[in-house]
């Protein structure tokens, strides 16, 4: 035998056109992600105890939700020219310490002053940490299997947000309030680890700053969060403060998009718009977020305020829901996405998502916790079919150079659309429970003999003030389930308008999912 043929076979080298799975960066990365999402809910179940703390009113605690939302939307856009600037390892790590260091500072704060401004912190950094992921996590894997990247991604940004009002229930039950904002620390601390000395050193480089752009952006997003967040505590356009913020919005946002139409060096890069996925894409990801984050929002307000809850219970209520998202998203990325048309995937997904919500609609005062909790379950399975194609079809023609772009972008639109959501839907209940109550109470009479026999069991007399605080009391209970049910219907409609845009999309290319990342 010869030495030839003793020598061990040649092994192929790697294609370095495709990228090679790092797992801990991937852990690291959707972790990072979780950070991020799981603050937009996870504070909500403890407002009341951080009101009762800090002796404000209602107005002052919305803004300890609404200061991070204003400060993450106006930065996020800024996460592709940071990047480019800075590097994408410096970027995210500073994130993720910044967003720590808020993190603690949030749970040690003795007053709603400073609460606001640790949450303006959060916000501001905890902005950069979704699009880089999600960028990071396409760089990981070849076109072919970014379906399972999506996946693994969306158990962070979608799941984490559904599970957030159970696990910040039991924090605050178990422990404090505090504890909702002490729980990030760890959760950075291992990213930052598994992070280290896996993503690569880039150059500091001089990148120019579009500074007239950068402030009209700014000011037109921060303008839209602000009206979207107060409108419906200020009774909207009745207050000269949403009506300012409202023109503001309309007038800089619309200065903003003529200038950058024809502005070289604009902040942002409209020309990615241009790709007809990717626009598709932006707009289905709004209505989405409409849909479920609005349900989502007034969910435990309904199971709380009418159907008197407990807090655990109420937490407990998402669990299956977001289970049937993380089993759906895993089955998507894995199996799904390589057998069936993307966009297909993103229809049904829609559909159930809508058809979840809907049911909703048609529970009464005396739903049980299955009866509330299986309508979760179809919208669940929906939001893994829509959330891993989607994000699949909008950055196939996205080159690598304009990824944190448009992930930002994408960001942006996915953050607004969920704002909108819980605006207009908690506007729905509000006002719809008005009308109802006063339609119903129309036809109340203390003559009338039906009421007169409704109360004799009770030993009320219809002309009383007993009854009438009673019969007042169960009016509005009605009212308030009828308002909740045109709520519901409202959100899975938000979803069902968004079908037409899936007929938009393009079809992959056959072949192009196997073709290297550019």
């Amino acid at each position: 035998m010869s030495l030839a043929e003793l020598a061990p076979p040649d092994v192929p080298a790697a294609d370095p056109a495709v990228p090679q799975v790092r797992w801990t960066v991937v852990l690291a990365v959707v972790l990072t992600a979780v950070l991020e999402v799981l603050d937009s809910t996870i504070v909500n179940v403890a407002l009341p105890h951080m009101k009762a703390a800090f002796g404000i009113t209602s107005d002052q605690t919305v803004w300890i939700l609404t200061s991070y939302i204003v400060a993450s939307v106006a930065v996020m856009p800024l996460t592709g020219l940071l990047s480019r600037r800075f590097g994408r390892r410096r970027l995210i790590t500073t994130a993720i310490i910044g967003f720590a260091i808020f993190s603690m500072l949030g749970g040690l704060t003795q007053s709603i002053e400073a609460m606001v401004a640790c949450r303006l912190g959060q916000g501001f950094f905890g902005a950069f940490l979704i699009p880089l992921s999600q960028s990071i996590l396409f760089d990981s894997f070849a076109r072919d299997k970014r379906g399972q990247a999506m996946a693994l991604f969306g158990l962070g940004v979608v799941v984490a947000p559904v599970l957030g009002p159970t696990i910040g229930a039991l924090l605050t039950e178990h422990f404090s309030w505090r504890a909702v904002f002490y729980v990030n620390l760890p959760v950075a601390v291992i990213a930052l680890a598994l992070m280290s000395g896996e993503l690569k050193r880039e150059e500091i480089r001089s990148v120019r700053v579009d500074w007239i752009g950068l402030g009209l952006m700014v000011t037109a997003i921060g303008a839209l969060q602000i009206t979207l967040d107060l409108g419906e505590s200020r009774e909207w356009f009745t207050s000269h403060l949403i009506q300012v913020t409202a023109l503001l919005a309309l007038i800089v946002g619309a200065g903003f998009v003529i200038r950058g139409l024809g502005e070289k060096h604009n902040i942002i890069d409209f020309a990615i718009l241009r790709d007809r996925s990717f626009a598709a894409a932006n707009i289905a990801i709004m209505g989405f977020s409409v849909s479920m984050f609005g349900a989502i929002a007034i969910l435990p307000l309904f199971v709380q305020g009418l159907l008197d809850y407990p807090v655990l219970d109420a937490g407990y209520l998402f669990m299956p829901r977001g289970a049937a998202a993380g089993v759906s998203m895993v089955v998507t990325g894995a199996v799904l996405m390589r057998k069936v048309d993307p966009r297909a995937l993103v229809f049904l997904g829609l559909i159930l998502t809508g058809l979840g919500n809907s049911l909703l609609a048609r529970l009464n005062l005396d739903a049980g916790f299955w009866d509330l909790s299986w309508p979760g379950v179809i919208s669940g399975l929906g939001m893994g079919l829509f959330f891993v194609p989607m994000s699949t079809l909008a950055f196939q023609n996205i080159s690598r150079e304009k990824q944190d772009e448009a992930s930002g972008i994408y960001g942006v639109t996915r953050s607004i659309g969920s704002s909108v959501g819980i605006a207009i839907i908690g506007w729905q209940v509000s006002q719809r429970t008005g009308f109802h109550y006063a339609t119903l109470m129309s036809g109340i009479t203390p003559y009338d003999q039906t009421l007169t026999d409704w109360l004799a069991p009770l030993g009320l007399e219809a002309n009383t003030p007993l009854a009438a605080a009673y019969v007042a009391k169960t009016v509005l209970a009605q009212a308030s389930m009828l308002a909740f049910q045109d709520a519901f219907r409202l959100s899975g409609f938000a979803a069902f308008a968004m079908l037409p845009f899936v007929l938009i999309l393009k079809k992959p290319r056959h072949g192009a999912a196997a073709a290297p990342v550019h």
